[in-house]
This record gives C-alpha cells, sequence and structure tokens, in this order.
C-alpha cells in the first residue's frame, strides 16, 4: 500500500495540523493516536473518515448534541487480561466501567439519531452494547472506589465484626481516658492517632502509672503516647480482621478479573471507538475554529480549489486579528502544471504550501478552509522540494540536495502524483541549472502528473507557455504601492519587480541604472514588458470588479424600488377599496336619514318601507352573486384592513400626544377705544371696533359686523 512520504508532511507544516488538532481532544489516548495519524490514499476510506467529520461538525448547530466522550486509559487492565490469574486493580475497574457505559451511550444515542448521523451509527453498529460489564462492576465497586459490603457474603460477615470490634475499642478507650483524666495524668490535649491507633497522651511523669502499651513520645518528651491495656487486646483482634477484610477483597477482584477476562476484545473494541469519536470531535472542533468545510471528492485528477486559505496562516492571523488572502487554483488533465512567478514575499510559496496541506489534511480526514464547491482528488505520492535544504552531515550543496530530490521524483511521479517545487531549478548556474530544470520539467510533464512550480527563471515561463497542458501563473504586484497583493492570476508569467522591490527598499536610483546596463537590454526589455501587462491586468481586473460592484448594487436598488413600488400600490389600492366602501356606506347612511326624518314628520310606514326595500334592490343589484366563501374572506380581507388602519392613526395620535407643546407667547394687555383699527390673532382681515363692553366688542368689517372677546384681538392703529 503506498503512503506519502515523511518528508512532504514535513516541508508542509502538517505536524504542526495534528498538533493543533489534538490540542482539542478531551483524552490523552486520543491525542496520541490523533498526532500518529498519516494521510490514505484510498478514496474510500477518506470519503468514510471526512464524511463522519462532517457529520460530527454539523451536530454543533443541530438540535441534536452528542454525549460526552471522556475516557480513562484501560491499556493496562488490557495487557491484565491477557495474564493467566492476574488481579485488576479497583481504580481500572472503574476505569472499565466508565469506558463501557461511554461507549454504550455513544451507540445508543447515534441508533437513535440515525437519521442525522448515518455514518457515525455504521461506524458503531456492530459493535455489541454488554450492559453486564458496567453492572457487574457496579455491584462490586461503589462510586467512592471501595469495594460493597455485598460483594461476598464473608466480607459481609467480616465488617460486621469489625464494626463491633470497633465499638468496643471506643468503649474501652472512653473508660480509660475518663478514669486517668480525672486522676490528673493526661495532658491538655488528651488524645491522639499514633500508627492508625487512638492513644491517650499522658504527662511523662505519670507514664508508670497508667497501664498500656507505649507507643511514642513528643518531640520535647515531656509528652508520651500510651495505648491503654483495655483496648490493647480488641486493636490485635481487629489487626486481625483487617488482614481477613484484604484477603477477602483480593479474592473478589480476582473473581471479577476472570468474570471480565471473556469480554477482553469486547472492551478493546470499546476503546478504538471511544478513542475515534474523541478524534472526530477534535477535527470538528479544529474545523469550527477555521471555517472548514468537506470538498466534493473525485477519482479522477481534478484539483479545483476556491477560495482556499493555508490553515495555519488563517489561524494565527485570525489570533493576530489580521486579514489572510484566499487563492483559487484549478489542475486537470488539460492544465496540469502551473508555473508561478512574481516578486519574492508575493505569496508564491504559501500559495504552493496551500495546496499540499489542504491535500494531506483531506486525505487525513479533516474539513479544510475552501469554498463548499470546491474539488478535491486523491494523491497516491505528494512530492515537495520546498526550501533551502542543505546538508551538513552529508556534505551536500542545496544544488546537490534538490538534484538528489529531483532524481527521486523521476522515480516515482506518475498520473496520481502531486509535485509541488518552490524555487525550481535555484541553486546552481542561471543559465546551467534553468536548462536542467526545463528538462525536469518536460519529463514531470510526459508523465502526466500535476504539479505547481515557483521560479524567476524565464526558460520556465516560455515552456509553461508553449507546453499545451501547462500554464503560467503570476503573483499579482502593485507597482503604485511596491507591495504585492496576493492574488494568483493564470495565464500569463509574472515579472519579478527586482529593480522595482530594490527601490523601495532604499537602492540608490543611480546604482539600479547601472545594473541595468549590466544584463541584456532584452532581458530587462522582457522583465519591463511583464511588469506592464500584469500591472494592466491588475487595472482592468480593478475596473472590472468595480463596474460589476455597481451592476450588482444598481441591480439590488432596482429590486428594492420594485418590491417598494409593489407595496405601495397594494396598500394605495386597499386605501381606495376602504375609502369607496366608507362613502357608500355615508350616501347609504344618507338615504336612511332621509326616509327616517320623513317618517318622523308624517308618520306614513308604508314610504318608508317602500323606500327602504327599493334602495335595498338597488344596492343588491350591483352586487355580484358570490359563495358564501368569497363574502367571509371579503369581509375578514376588510377587518384586517381596518385593523391596520386604525393602528396607523393609533401610531399617528401617539406620536402628536408625545409632541411637545408649543409654548403659547403670552399676548401683551392692550386697553382699546372705539374707533381702533384691530384684528384677530389668528386673522387677516382688518376691523372697527364700533362699541365696547366688559369681555366684549362690537368690530366692524364694512359689509358686517362681529362680536368677539378683546383679548383675541390685536391693535393695528390707534384711533
Amino acid at each position: 500500500m503506498k503512503k506519502i512520504s515523511e518528508k512532504s508532511i514535513t516541508d508542509l507544516e502538517f505536524d504542526i495540523v495534528l498538533e493543533q488538532a489534538a490540542a482539542r481532544c478531551a483524552t490523552e489516548l486520543g491525542k496520541s493516536s490523533l498526532l500518529k495519524l498519516r494521510p490514505h490514499t484510498s478514496l474510500s476510506r477518506v470519503q468514510i473518515e471526512i464524511e463522519r467529520v462532517n457529520e460530527y461538525n454539523q451536530s454543533f448547530t443541530s438540535e441534536y448534541n452528542i454525549p460526552n466522550h471522556g475516557f480513562e486509559s484501560i491499556d493496562k487492565a488490557l495487557d491484565l487480561l491477557s495474564i493467566e490469574n492476574s488481579k485488576i486493580e479497583i481504580y481500572l475497574f472503574q476505569h472499565i466501567a466508565h469506558l463501557a457505559k461511554t461507549a454504550q451511550t455513544l451507540i445508543r444515542f447515534f441508533k437513535k439519531t440515525k437519521l442525522f448521523f448515518p455514518k457515525l451509527y455504521k461506524f458503531g453498529e456492530d459493535i455489541p452494547i454488554e450492559k453486564s460489564i458496567p453492572n457487574e462492576v457496579d455491584r462490586v465497586i461503589d462510586r467512592f472506589g471501595e469495594i460493597r459490603n455485598q460483594a461476598s457474603d464473608s466480607l459481609a460477615v467480616i465488617r460486621k465484626q469489625m464494626d463491633q470490634v470497633r465499638g468496643k475499642i471506643s468503649q474501652s478507650f472512653g473508660s480509660a481516658m475518663s478514669k486517668y483524666q480525672s486522676s490528673g495524668f493526661l495532658d491538655d490535649i488528651k488524645e491522639t492517632v499514633v500508627s492508625n491507633r487512638r492513644v491517650l497522651a499522658v504527662k511523662a511523669m505519670y507514664r508508670r502509672k497508667v497501664k498500656g502499651s507505649l507507643l511514642g513520645s513528643s518531640k520535647t518528651g515531656s509528652i508520651v503516647y500510651i495505648e491503654p491495656q483495655a483496648v490493647v487486646q480488641y486493636s490485635q483482634e481487629m489487626e486481625n480482621l483487617i488482614y481477613d477484610e484484604q484477603e477477602e477483597i483480593d479474592l473478589i477482584l480476582r473473581e471479577l478479573t476472570n468474570w471480565m477476562r471473556p469480554h477482553e476484545e469486547l472492551l478493546a473494541n470499546y476503546q478504538r471507538y471511544a478513542t475515534e469519536i474523541d478524534m472526530l470531535c477534535a477535527k470538528a472542533l479544529y474545523a469550527q475554529d477555521m471555517n472548514g468545510v468537506m470538498p466534493k471528492l473525485n477519482d479522477s485528477s481534478d484539483l479545483d480549489l476556491n477560495d482556499a486559505y493555508h490553515p495555519l496562516l488563517y489561524l494565527s492571523n485570525k489570533q493576530k486579528k489580521q486579514a489572510t488572502y484566499p487563492q483559487t487554483i484549478h489542475l486537470h488533465n488539460e492544465l496540469r502544471i502551473l508555473v508561478i512567478s512574481g516578486p519574492n514575499a508575493g505569496g508564491k510559496s504559501i500559495t504552493l504550501k496551500t495546496i499540499g496541506l489542504l491535500q494531506l489534511m483531506v486525505q487525513t480526514g479533516f474539513l479544510v478552509p475552501v469554498h463548499p464547491q470546491s474539488h478535491m482528488c486523491i494523491f497516491e505520492s505528494i512530492l515537495t522540494d520546498i526550501g533551502d535544504n542543505q546538508s551538513i552531515e552529508n556534505e551536500l550543496s542545496t544544488y546537490s540536495y534538490r538534484l538528489k530530490n529531483m532524481n527521486r521524483f523521476l522515480k516515482k511521479c506518475d498520473s496520481k502524483s502531486l509535485l509541488l517545487i518552490d524555487e525550481f531549478g535555484t541553486g546552481s548556474d542561471p543559465e546551467l541549472g534553468g536548462a536542467l530544470a526545463e528538462i525536469f520539467l518536460e519529463v514531470f510533464y510526459e508523465q502526466k502528473s500535476l504539479g505547481v512550480i515557483t521560479t524567476h527563471y524565464t526558460n520556465l515561463k516560455l515552456l509553461a507557455d508553449e507546453l499545451p497542458h501547462a500554464a503560467n501563473a503570476n503573483m499579482q504586484f502593485d507597482r503604485n504601492k511596491l507591495s504585492p497583493t496576493f492574488q494568483l492570476i493564470t495565464g500569463e508569467a509574472g515579472s519579478s519587480f527586482t529593480f522595482e522591490v530594490a527601490q523601495k527598499n532604499g537602492i540608490p536610483y543611480s546604482l539600479i541604472n547601472r545594473a541595468k546596463k549590466k544584463i541584456e537590454r532584452g532581458k530587462v526589455r522582457f522583465d519591463a514588458t511583464l511588469a506592464k501587462m500584469q500591472r494592466e491586468r491588475y487595472t482592468m481586473a480593478k475596473n472590472t470588479k468595480e463596474l460589476q460592484d455597481e451592476a450588482l448594487k444598481s441591480k439590488k436598488q432596482n429590486e428594492k424600488l420594485e418590491t417598494l413600488n409593489a407595496k405601495v400600490k397594494a396598500k394605495l389600492e386597499s386605501y381606495q377599496n376602504l375609502f369607496d366602501q366608507d362613502q357608500r356606506m355615508i350616501v347609504l347612511g344618507n338615504k336612511v336619514n332621509e326616509l327616517a326624518e320623513s317618517y318622523f314628520l308624517n308618520g306614513k310606514k308604508r314610504p318608508l318601507v317602500a323606500g327602504l326595500l327599493q334602495l335595498v334592490e338597488f344596492e343588491n343589484a350591483k352586487r355580484k352573486k358570490q359563495s358564501a366563501a368569497v363574502i367571509r374572506k371579503k369581509k375578514a380581507e376588510k377587518k384586517k384592513l381596518k385593523v391596520e388602519v386604525e393602528k396607523k392613526i393609533e401610531k399617528v395620535r401617539d406620536k402628536n400626544k408625545n409632541k411637545p407643546k408649543e409654548v403659547v407667547k403670552k399676548r401683551p394687555k392692550v386697553q382699546f377705544h372705539i374707533g381702533d383699527h384691530v384684528r384677530l390673532f389668528d386673522g387677516k382681515a382688518v376691523g372697527t371696533i364700533d362699541s365696547l363692553e366688559k369681555n366684549k366688542a362690537i368690530v366692524n368689517y364694512g359689509s358686517f359686523t362681529t362680536q368677539v372677546n378683546p383679548a383675541e384681538l390685536e391693535l393695528v392703529k390707534r384711533k
């Protein structure tokens, strides 16, 4: 069975991912097991594992909470079970019982929720639930780790005798202490415990007067510790009983061990199951932290990563509250080799590592931070050449090491391989090393391997353009700001921006100019052309994005206005209908009022009845024949609309109530005289006062006169 090399795992820092995920395990066994995980090369196995993790991840947002899976390792107990006539200690039996309960609880839970967690249910469906294991342990051992009295008849008898002896010891000791205290032989502390025995604290001068066994003295020697004679015989009896109790407990534990021995394999399965659940939970928690999802897996050479993040970089930047830039990479049979170029520190190596690390994670059953619509395949080998791997021990230079690595690549690469090579061809003479790298690239291409290569070599960029199933890509660089944008663009090679970066870092322009003269004019021109094309593409992409954003914004605004217009139109129609209905009711009310007034004046019923009947027939003639259901529906709609209008009116009333009242300015009090020209405060017409009385003035407006209160008048002109 093929497996991913440890070198690739190290180069891509996959062990750091395992360490971070292991920190989220609840058990020590889960942590150690997770750290040992290695990528699989079987699609079916990867599919099963990643689906289990995905189901566990979905449980965090569902109504079904997966039960606790914590447990202690029972490896020591399993080792003892394999040895004949061995004995398992009490604490290990407690671990066994807890593990059995945990595993059985999980199995029952997934059985009840198999419609929601089918893969997790499938994982444990063949493991039997043996209730007798925790029950038998609980029968013998209580929750405090003590052997129960009921564990055996003999133990029950022994402990009963021990209780009786303890009572006798307590009684005898109490009598002795009372006797010697009254005699003044005891110190103020009266008693203490020495070697697990109750003793009297006797003053040293009276030690010969107290009968019993001397068991020690204080540091100063002023106090001696004596066990009373009456207690000694009972203490010896207690020691014998304690020995008998221990012998019986030992026998009980051996019997329980023998009973447990046939279940050894089942217990091992319980532990493996609970450990796997712990690792699944840790993977799911890790996915939660980095927004990991399950990509679509395929059995073809189709790697389609959309909005892919480097997991370690994402978590690090998340902690620092810094932005992380995603990348989109496509590799398939029509585009097998991607040659990435661009300035240093532009993100080429990170893009390379992102692809490799995500691939390792998926093949180990991890969810990854990509767009859910991403596609990933399974590689049988992932070959990496990343970083300066100069070997002092083997006396290999960087280039020698890389050549040795390339030799390994040439032997192993095939259509099921992923090649990740950083700074391809470096370490030797640029022309010679570049020529050899070109040949290597051609071989990788012929072997139909998928690969991503970063380089500054022009000949490799040109070769990528010539090969039909290869392509150039570049990391975008903002020439104005002289800084990378960390955006990968496929389709054209990128400039290294060597001179631009040098200028940014303070190198004098005169020296840069001299450097340009040292190299071929054509190469400078080629690099400048690449830079220009890259800059134009960046500008075009920026403008396109802005136009797309504006178009999307306009579309959303139009949709919003259309929706609002439709709502307003519907409301207006409803209000109009309600208004028309009210007007009709007013007209009807007026006609009925006329009939009522006529009847009131002449008292004739016949014209009243005839008028009402005519009115009813006239209204019914306007109505279309409708079913009872339609009529009820219209009444309900009308009622709803009326309630809505009333609510809005109530809101307006409340608003008006809450409005601050306008402060009425006090009007100056004026003494009016007959003939004064005046007008009302809220009016425009000017009149003349014809007469004045208390709180009454007659104002002449020419064509008419009126009586008003002088307080409501303001003086326009004095007579």
